[in-house]
């Protein structure tokens, strides 16, 4: 509830009524009063979207100068088209800049770990602390969950920083930042594994519409999903010249146990064998659309011992033949 009351003081220096945007969140005064309530993320979402859309101000009176409604979407739309999510989280930093130079956003890695610092520049404190606490939280929460957004997937955070003392509602900080949380650090930042920079964004412009329409959950409610080892499992399969490993060849690949391999994976909603029928089925249909090869040769460079096997195999990923698939008969 502090935040709801910090969002209430903007909306009071503004001189708008915040009646609307209350009754909308179905908070009442009552409840706004209370120091210990809490509110739910679809309350979050509703008295926050109202207040940018009524306020025309995307950070809420945050910044010296307000950031019109539509600023955060264009830049998640000037980030879209990035390679991987690192640069996708670099053009998000510089483009930040534009918008205001309150603050500075800048993605600093050292070694395996990579952080989001957010170094103050304006007097974020100018309406009291609270203000800038929301702040803050408010910036990293919507670049922590854009981030997961663009490549579908929960990014774990080595640690959460910020430059003041642990407020009362300090519990919630792990909700919002599961992880370790330091508090009194010396600036405000995000720390996670360098490895998720390298992933692919997984999003299009209109995954892009379709979210925009309900962005404030990603500022909220964390990623289940975490798609890094799923990844590296199939970075080891490409470019393996063998297609038929097994659990333990992979695991010693990746440095880990076959049985923490299979327990991962599970977790992140996939399997060995699904992993490598992916990219058998990539290979296999590069092969045959690619070049003239016999099938039993297509089949022995996708990782099947012999051809009847992978004919069979061809049919359930496909739902035609090796030949047919590649007289275009599918």
């Amino acid at each position: 509830m502090t935040y709801a009351r910090e969002i209430e003081a903007v909306y009071q220096r503004t001189g708008i009524s915040p009646a609307n945007a209350l009754k909308l969140a179905q908070i009442t005064p009552a409840q706004l009063k209370k120091t210990d309530a809490n509110i739910t993320t679809r309350q979050m979402e509703v008295l926050s979207g109202t207040a940018m859309q009524e306020l025309d101000d995307e950070a809420m009176g945050a910044f010296s100068r307000r950031l019109p409604w539509g600023s955060y979407g264009m830049l998640a739309r000037a980030s879209l088209g990035a390679p991987d999510l690192g640069m996708a989280l670099k053009r998000w930093c510089r483009h930040h800049a534009l918008l205001t130079d309150d603050i500075q956003l800048k993605l600093v890695t050292t070694g395996d770990s990579t952080a989001i610092v957010l170094e103050e520049r304006g007097d974020l404190a100018r309406h009291g602390q609270g203000a800038r606490e929301f702040c803050l939280v408010h910036v990293l929460r919507n670049i922590h969950g854009l981030a997961c957004w663009y490549i579908d997937s929960r990014i774990p955070l080595q640690s959460a920083h910020f430059p003041f003392g642990e407020p009362p509602h300090g519990a919630a900080y792990a909700l919002m930042f599961p992880g370790p949380i330091r508090f009194d650090a010396a600036q405000a930042e995000l720390r996670f594994d360098s490895r998720y920079l390298a992933l692919p964004l997984r999003r299009d412009e209109k995954a892009l519409q379709q979210m925009l329409q309900r962005a404030l959950p990603l500022t909220v409610r964390p990623y289940r999903r975490d798609r890094l080892l799923a990844q590296q499992v199939r970075q080891v399969l490409t470019k393996s010249e063998i297609l038929s490993h097994n659990a333990d060849t992979l695991a010693a690949a990746l440095n880990m146990s076959p049985r923490s391999l299979h327990r991962q994976l599970q977790e992140e909603g996939a399997s060995l064998q699904q992993l490598k029928d992916e990219v058998r089925s990539q290979k296999a249909k590069d092969l045959l659309l690619r070049t003239t090869q016999p099938v039993k040769q297509v089949a022995a460079a996708s990782g099947f011992r012999n051809e009847k096997s992978f004919i069979r195999a061809f049919r359930s990923w496909a739902g035609c033949t090796p030949t047919d698939f590649r007289r275009g008969l599918y």
